[in-house]
């Protein structure tokens, strides 16, 4: 046989079975498909992908019976975690004051976390009585951990509520009450917040100290002035903390003293008084400063989140 006769029933048999109606060129899926009205050929298996899956979360509950610590330890939280939540919750919760046997903490954790956040809970609450308290985990650009309330502000506030562990408000803030050492009825400018002598006594916002001696009635007393219109009254303190003196810079937290009973005191407390333009307010009830928020660039992403989050709380 010559070449071209070769050439040619080699070309017509290929023909032949391109003509087969055996053989499908397409998949049985793509076949079934109706045409793209753009003519454009299909790609195989490109509607098959399957969609990303949400994130996983899983999500865990503590009863407290003892303290907050041994609730979140319970549920996986590391000692270093849960410090870091117990500052986070203490501008809005004392724990040794406000917690009972009874209330619940909710946490959210990634079900599949990167190494080293296997112990960083996402959004936690914490459940007293009626009311809860809910903080988010936001990462600085080097990975930190902070916690910030859902509206994007951080939960370190730039002005504590309160200025020592204390056991109960032995008096309120009044206009008018009986001074129970001098029998005379004037104002009480502060509130006096008793706790056992040597307990150490916290400024509660960055500032100046204005004072530091003694005084008729209040014995042992610090004033501090805070950033403007705040200053702040510590008073009954039985020493100072070590090399502060007048004109001294302060932080926040900073221990300036220790509470005793000097001056016109009948036992142990702190007097405690927050003056805003030079006038006595409520130190438990007197509105703050405001917190530190997230930056514009973050804080939509954030709300999101923790919208999502607290669904799972």
């Amino acid at each position: 046989m010559s070449s071209a006769c070769a050439a040619y029933l080699l070309s017509h048999n290929r023909a032949a079975h391109t003509e087969d109606p055996d053989v499908s060129l397409v998949s049985k899926d793509s076949a079934t498909r109706p045409a793209s009205s753009s003519g454009a050929p299909a790609v195989p298996g490109a509607t098959d992908a399957p969609p990303p899956k949400p994130p996983a979360f899983t999500v865990k509950h503590a009863s407290i019976e003892h303290s907050f610590a041994a609730a979140a330890q319970s549920m996986g939280v590391d000692a270093a975690t849960t410090a870091i939540l117990a500052h986070a919750f203490h501008g809005e919760v004392n724990f040794s004051r406000d917690l009972r046997a009874g209330d619940g903490v909710s946490a959210v954790f990634d079900a599949s976390p990167d190494d080293g956040a296997a112990h960083e809970p996402l959004a936690v609450r914490i459940v007293r009585g009626g009311t809860t308290h809910d903080v988010f985990l936001h990462k600085d650009l080097q990975g930190k951990p902070f916690y910030y309330s859902k509206d994007g502000a951080s939960t370190k506030p730039s002005f504590e509520r309160y200025p020592l562990e204390f056991t109960r408000v032995s008096s309120a803030f009044s206009l008018h009450r009986l001074d129970p050492v001098v029998h005379r009825w004037q104002s009480h400018d502060g509130v006096d917040l008793a706790a056992p002598s040597g307990t150490p006594v916290h400024a509660t916002a960055r500032g100046v100290v204005r004072f530091i001696g003694q005084q008729t009635g209040y014995g042992k007393v610090i004033v501090i002035q805070n950033p403007p219109p705040y200053s702040t009254t510590f008073a009954h303190l039985s020493r100072f903390a070590k090399g502060l003196r007048r004109g001294s810079h302060v932080n926040r937290a900073q221990v300036i003293g220790y509470v005793g009973e000097t001056g016109w005191a009948t036992g142990p407390h702190l007097h405690y008084e927050v003056h805003v333009n030079n006038v006595p307010h409520d130190p438990l009830t007197v509105e703050l400063p405001q917190k530190t928020p997230l930056r514009a660039d973050e804080l939509q992403q954030f709300k999101a989140r923790a919208a999502a989050l607290t669904a799972l709380l």
